[in-house]
């Protein structure tokens, strides 16, 4: 199965004693809500969210098809932050 593009994921882990079946975005195959796995969700968007397997998460950010939030933040130049010297310099 396919992903939507997105440019980050946010990632948490999940576990629900809800009797429910998912379907796992990542490789397609049946996901049990009762069994540990991740929660995902494109750049944030909970409205957007999915259930996978933690291994397929884990696959998948080791391949490069997704990127976490850390790792995209990590990657995103700083904005605005500059350290000064606490006095000011005198001539």
């Amino acid at each position: 199965m396919k992903l939507e593009p997105a440019e980050w994921w946010s990632i948490r882990p999940a576990h629900n004693l809800k009797p429910a079946t998912y379907r796992c975005p990542l490789c397609g195959y049946r996901l049990h809500a009762m069994s540990p796995h991740a929660l995902i969700a494109p750049e944030g968007d909970t409205s957007r969210r999915r259930h996978a397997h933690a291994e397929c998460v884990q696959a998948a950010l080791a391949q490069g098809r997704m990127t976490s939030y850390d790792a995209w933040r990590k990657s995103r130049p700083r904005k605005g932050i500059r350290l000064h010297w606490p006095f000011a310099r005198r001539p």
